[in-house]
């Protein structure tokens, strides 16, 4: 069965994009959803041609980048962008919205807050006691920067 998938490359493929679809639910940012588009685009191109590894790959991440760059922003804008639901812009899905400190932390501390359903580090220039509404301040890289509410 194993012999069986693994010289299937469509099949290998399609599985990847599957899974990268699933993982697009659990993390933030809709960027993950975009290979997964990349993968399948690889599937349906194994499907019908016999490319090898090197053009698969190449067709993947051509594939992924172009989806990326074309459909992100209009994607993010028509499934997400909302008047009633504040802070969907994807231009700044951060700033200003209210997240709930998981841990006491202090000036020069990281901490971690609860956001959407998801845990941050965060840091502070005061100090935050657990269970605590903080305000999200800005994001650097995978850290927000919050004040107390």
């Amino acid at each position: 069965m194993v012999d069986f998938i693994l010289s299937r490359p469509e099949l290998i493929w399609f599985v990847i994009g599957f899974i990268l679809f699933v993982l697009e639910l659990v993390m933030p940012g809709f960027v993950i959803f975009f290979f997964g588009i990349g993968a399948w685009v690889t599937s349906l191109m194994c499907l019908i041609f016999e490319p090898g590894i090197n053009l698969q790959v190449f067709v993947f991440i051509l594939f992924s980048v172009i989806a990326l760059v074309t459909l992100r922003k209009s994607l993010a804008k028509k499934f997400f962008a909302s008047k009633d639901v504040p802070g969907m812009d994807m231009d700044d899905d951060f700033t200003g919205n209210t997240a709930l400190a998981l841990n006491s932390f202090g000036p020069g501390e990281i901490g971690r807050v609860e956001y959407r359903g998801s845990s941050w580090q965060a840091s502070s220039s005061s100090a935050i006691k657990k269970g605590q509404e903080v305000v999200i301040k800005s994001k650097k890289n995978i850290k927000l920067i919050v004040e107390p509410k």
